[in-house]
């Protein structure tokens, strides 16, 4: 059970570049979602359908961890991953949390320390800042990976299949909300890094058409049924959005099987981009947020700028896309500071 030879890794590059772009999208075009039934259906439709076909990126970052940390054949030490693999999240992590409630507390306009200290008291339990949410449910995986490594090496193929299956019912009985112990975040989470690996180690070659339809069915379902229920419900639904869940599973995994490849194909004018927006893409995700603040957070801010949202969307995707990934690379160019973007 070894992955295909000379599988290439410009792929996973490739997918880290467009799940970081996705996500960016995600909280750029956030306070659009809420514009449903509040304003004209030319005036929400191109954002929410943006999200509606977005929700694959976090998926995929994780299927990507699945795929690396789990295909590690050098020998486990303990010592070693504590301290280079799991404290590589949660140091930044903790230093974020602090940035993000300090951020949070000068909203009013004046430093409320009462309000900081509040956050950072609360933050077991709570992200200070809504993307930070990624974490509470990502720092778990990296005790299920060392259990996980070396069972899935041993075990067969066939095995394997039936342990993705399984995860795959769990996941469509999440979405139906069916009543079961099994439907939690460790277990739903992990399905992904097992996908991962299983879809890194094996070949898919023969199955790129069935791939194609899957991807583009599930797209095209969750595009259409979320403009329907939107208007229809005149209000922001959430039906098609969660990570956990059948139709965004199938999506995060056949675009995996179709970068893997197709992302050969990509000219060489394009590959510097993209491995720079792979390269810093967990900084990229770390500090947009704090980027973004003044355009999410004062009533649209910088949104009432612009006359459309698709002026909106064009522009700043891509120019707070750049500003974060010039401050990650800023911020790994010192010692002092490249331990908060690693």
């Amino acid at each position: 059970m070894s992955r295909p030879a000379n599988t290439p890794l410009f792929f996973i590059e490739l997918l880290r570049c467009i799940a970081a772009i996705a996500v960016v999208g995600i909280h750029v075009l956030g306070p659009y979602r809420h514009q449903v039934g509040l304003s004209d259906f030319h005036y929400w439709v191109f954002p929410v359908g943006l999200n509606a076909i977005s929700r694959w990126a976090v998926p995929v970052f994780m299927l990507i961890s699945g795929a690396l940390l789990l295909s590690d054949a050098r020998p486990f030490n303990c010592r070693h991953y504590l301290t280079r693999r799991l404290g590589k999240v949660v140091v930044p992590f903790v230093t974020w949390t602090l940035i993000y409630a300090f951020a949070a507390s000068l909203l009013g306009g004046h430093w409320d320390v009462n309000g900081m200290l509040k956050l950072i008291e609360l933050s077991p339990n709570q992200p200070v800042w809504y993307h930070l949410w990624f974490f509470y449910d990502f720092i778990p995986l990296y005790f299920v990976i060392p259990l996980l490594a070396p069972l899935l090496n041993k075990m067969d193929e066939q095995r394997v299949r039936l342990l993705l299956a399984a995860w795959l019912c769990l996941t469509l009985m999440h979405w139906l909300k069916v009543d079961t112990p099994l439907r939690q975040n460790l277990i739903l989470y992990s399905g992904y890094l097992v996908a991962g690996w299983y879809l890194f180690n094996h070949d898919q070659k023969d199955q790129l058409n069935l791939w194609k339809m899957l991807l583009g069915f599930s797209l095209g379902s969750n595009l259409l049924v979320t403009l329907w229920l939107d208007w229809r419900m005149s209000e922001y639904q959430t039906v098609m959005m969660s990570y956990k869940t059948l139709n965004t599973a199938l999506i995060a995994c056949s675009l995996f099987v179709l970068a893997k490849y197709y992302a050969e194909q990509i000219p060489q004018d394009w590959r510097k981009p993209i491995q720079l927006i792979s390269k810093y893409s967990f900084g990229i995700y770390l500090c947009h947020p704090l980027l973004l603040i003044p355009a999410r957070e004062l009533d649209l801010g910088i949104y009432q700028w612009f006359a459309h949202p698709v002026l909106a969307l064009l522009v700043m995707i891509p120019l707070l896309l750049a500003i974060a990934m010039l401050v990650s690379a800023l911020l790994s160019r010192s010692r002092f500071t490249a331990w908060m973007v690693p």
